[in-house]
């Protein structure tokens, strides 16, 4: 074979779509966190802590500021004191270890203030459009006391302790995008650091993880004196940021079709471009054998008591180990290795394939990192409906992109067994169980596969020449559905192909695939509900960044 001739065409949604793939996803180079500090390091971004006002009993405020080539952001964080018997997860929760605001600039006394009235209140407070995210973390209880312990009487910590944890805080919620009196998205789209999806609040997780570690020194030192140690930088690196996540994530990916797509276009994008190389490298294949040993290494510290994990977790490392052993087979000297490597790994379980995929990147980001700037979405300009379009053209459109849907027999309680709807308590939205539950009535428009059929069956009994305009006026139900087919038609990833209500649904594979885009590690489900993860483990910390 010629080495420059291969068609790589992008996988198909059919592939790609679904939840049991969605729900493998692993973080990549076009991660958020991963943009964020490429773009850092590109910069030349500055960082520093200009407050620390924190005291011997870890109560205070401290002010971590980064400064950018145009503009600079400060991470506002407050420590308390939290009782015991108030410590919490949930969502319910209203005190915590620490909380956290990130300023758009740098605060005065006055804004300090100001934030300590509210940001320590979370919901039950506000913050103004000078703050891009709200947030709130919980100690670690048992790792955070015994790094403050160990390093009070002058020795460090147990590295086996600290990988089987991670993390010395979880953060319970990040809030952006405009929630509780925070500038909303579209005031700081056009800014370059802030058009990628979710980078103020990757910025705010990754400070925080610094501030983390800084308040277990701090009070190691004001516990231990003189004897007191700072912790080791070895260990330090292998300490996120954890996050306890429920369903509040979920919906957001259904709502955002067109910012779905983008992700993934990206994602395969990049796949496809990784597939087409002609050869491979010698910088490439050492770069490919050090990724995965990586990956092993992860895989290997990567627990969970879920069911479902524990056999996926099975999964990777025989799979990551059968990889190893395929590398040593003279790939590299196949016409166009990469897409050889790609096509042998089909072989591979799910989570083996997309452990694959994110691999199969690392070695190649001066061929995909530019897809970065394409993962953002301007869903206003796909909202308006084409009033135009025959009801011919809408029938062709779901034979094409929505024939998955056709085999749902929604008759049938397992079906429907579930229902998605929105706390009145705390406006998070939630999961019911249609058959058993009250509140129904009360649903929130995720059950695509069930409205698709409904709009099928009211258009086989319409003339097809019909425009959608005049078909709206007779059935004005299926407006948000024929939006989604119309953005559907030419964003290729912008459904997830399974159905959201049935009763084999597991959310945590939702969670899972936008949780990998964030560039999240070590997911362990706690139920079918919510998840644990780390972030920035093993990534640089502020004072490691390079001028």
């Amino acid at each position: 074979m010629n080495r420059r001739e291969v068609m790589v065409q992008p996988r198909h949604p059919d592939v790609v779509m679904r939840l049991a793939r969605l729900g493998s996803a692993h973080p990549m180079r076009l991660s958020f966190l991963r943009i964020l500090l490429r773009r850092m390091r590109r910069e030349g971004w500055r960082f520093d802590r200009p407050v620390w006002q924190i005291d011997s009993r870890g109560v205070g405020r401290a002010v971590y500021r980064a400064r950018g080539p145009e503009r600079t952001y400060c991470l506002v964080a407050f420590a308390h004191d939290l009782p015991e018997e108030m410590r919490t997860d949930r969502v319910i929760a209203t005190a915590w270890d620490a909380t956290f605001a990130l300023f758009d600039g740098e605060p005065s006394a006055a804004d300090l203030d100001r934030l300590e009235r509210n940001v320590p209140l979370q919901e039950a407070g506000r913050v103004s459009r000078k703050e891009l995210s709200l947030s709130r973390a919980n100690q670690s209880v048992r790792l955070f006391r015994h790094v403050v312990d160990s390093l009070a009487a002058g020795r460090q910590p147990d590295p086996a302790q600290i990988d089987a944890v991670g993390y010395l805080m979880r953060t319970t919620a990040v809030y952006g995008s405009g929630k509780f009196g925070a500038a909303d998205r579209s005031e700081i789209a056009d800014r370059p650091e802030l058009s990628p999806p979710f980078q103020a609040e990757m910025l705010s997780v990754w400070l925080t993880r610094a501030f983390t570690v800084d308040l277990a020194e701090h009070l190691a030192t004001a516990r231990g004196g003189a004897k007191a140690v700072r912790l080791d930088r070895d260990l330090r690196r292998r300490l996120g940021v954890g996050n306890s996540t429920g369903l509040g994530l979920a919906p957001f990916l259904i709502r955002h079709p067109l910012l779905l797509n983008n992700w993934i276009a990206a994602r395969e994008e990049a796949l496809v471009r990784v597939r087409s190389k002609p050869d491979a490298t010698p910088a490439e294949i050492a770069a490919l054998h050090a990724a995965l040993t990586k990956a092993q290494e992860n895989a290997t510290l990567w627990q969970s008591e879920h069911p479902v994990q524990q056999a996926k977790l099975a999964d990777l490392r025989a799979d990551l180990a059968a990889l190893a052993a395929h590398l040593q087979t003279g790939w590299a000297e196949e016409p166009h290795p990469w897409d050889a490597l790609w096509r042998w790994g089909e072989r591979l379980s799910l989570e083996g394939q997309e452990a694959l995929l994110a691999l199969l990147l690392e070695p190649h980001g001066h061929l995909v990192d530019d897809l970065e700037n394409s993962l953002a979405a301007d869903e206003d300009a796909a909202f308006a409906l084409d009033g135009s379009m025959t009801l011919a053209t809408v029938s062709a459109l779901l034979a094409r992109d929505y024939a998955w849907t056709r085999g749902y027999d929604f008759a049938r309680d397992e079906a429907t067994a579930r229902f998605w709807y929105v706390s009145q308590e705390k406006a998070e939205p939630r999961l019911g169980h249609r058959h058993a539950e009250e509140g129904a009535e009360r649903e929130q428009p995720l059950d695509t596969a069930r409205a698709v059929q409904a709009l099928r069956r009211d258009l086989d009994a319409a003339d097809p020449a019909l425009t959608v305009g005049a078909f709206l006026r007779a059935h004005p139900e299926h407006r948000h559905t024929l939006r989604r087919v119309q953005t559907t038609a030419s964003h290729p990833y912008a459904e997830i192909r399974d159905n959201l209500i049935g009763q084999d649904l597991l959310p945590i594979d939702i969670l899972r695939f936008k949780l990998a885009f964030f560039g999240a590690t070590r997911f362990d489900p706690r139920s079918d509900l919510w998840v644990r993860i780390s972030l920035f483990q093993n990534e640089p910390y502020p004072d490691e960044m390079p001028p």
